[in-house]
């Protein structure tokens, strides 16, 4: 009798337990995006920009043309200084020397719930980079730079002008000033779990499937919100077959691996969770700096 009572008892007290725990790890995440987001404006004090979520030509931010992502080019501004150091912005990531420190593990860039999976060994080739066989694993990366829109989401399609981008895409250089939408409703950063393995609906299903998000080196980690449908395998279709805003795949969509949401950095720097519930519309409107949207109801 008395075992059974155990039972009942470590079988009520279990789920208690796991959710403390998740709720541990959330606000680890939080705190991580909080860093990042003092981090960025430390940059745009230096800079008088937002860094770009990566460059791939040469500009006043980026003088020697290289590809560099910002996750190495706001390093030192995250205590990572000997990594700062280290790093050579004048040679791609994907040099000999960046790849080396590129395969060092930045709790930073990590949410603790994301599970282990399988890092890859090796690069397929994605023009002007080289295939690439790693000595040693890059360091993962659980966040990305949201760009902006690219799909049809009623009432709006956002695949016509220069209005559908964000704060940080590629090459850019943006101020707060271009930012018209108010910074405490734009979003600059996202949770993207787990890449290059990729999820859908909480499952993996393919192991290195994703040639994006390969490490918080990888200047090619940054996407646009298209909307996916309930299994995550059909992005950018419109509201009607795609509804969904998060958490159906990290196939370079946000996606997270806190039950019910995930968190989203805003570009005045605060770090706001949001219930994937969220109308994909809405989501959409948050991701563009100058797109005029008005919003009219609560973020879940």
């Amino acid at each position: 009798m008395s075992i059974a009572i155990v039972g009942i008892l470590v079988g009520l007290l279990l789920p208690a337990i796991q959710g403390a725990r998740e709720a541990a790890r959330r606000m680890h995440c939080g705190s991580n995006l909080r860093q990042i987001g003092l981090a960025v404006h430390q940059f745009v004090d230096a800079r008088k920009c937002f860094p770009a979520s990566g460059w791939s030509r040469a500009s006043a931010q980026n003088p020697s043309g290289v590809y560099i992502g910002w996750q190495a080019s706001v390093l030192v501004h995250l205590e990572q200084a000997q990594v700062a150091v280290g790093y050579d912005r004048d040679s791609h990531w994907w040099s000999d020397r960046n790849l080396l420190l590129g395969s060092i593990p930045l709790g930073v860039y990590q949410c603790p719930s994301t599970p282990l999976v399988l890092r890859p060994s090796s690069l397929v080739a994605k023009l002007p980079r080289p295939t690439l066989v790693l000595d040693s694993p890059l360091g993962p990366s659980d966040y990305a730079a949201l760009m902006g829109v690219r799909a049809n989401i009623s009432p709006r399609n956002y695949l016509a002008s220069e209005s559908t981008r964000s704060v940080m895409y590629r090459n850019s250089s943006t101020r707060f000033a271009d930012i018209t939408d108010g910074s405490s409703q734009t979003t600059l950063v996202v949770e993207c779990g787990a890449r290059p393995a990729v999820y859908r609906d909480s499952k993996l299903v393919r192991d290195l499937g994703n040639d994006q998000g390969n490490g918080w080196v990888d200047s090619e980690s940054g996407f646009s919100l298209d909307g996916s449908d309930a299994t995550g395998s059909r992005q950018g279709a419109g509201p009607i077959q795609t509804p969904f805003a998060m958490n159906r795949t990290n196939e370079n969509e946000p996606y997270s691996f806190h039950p019910g949401g995930c968190h989203f950095l805003y570009a005045d720097g605060h770090c706001q969770w949001t219930d994937q519930s969220i109308d994909l519309a809405i989501a959409a409107a948050l991701c563009t700096r100058a797109g005029g949207e008005i919003l009219a109801q609560d973020i879940p």
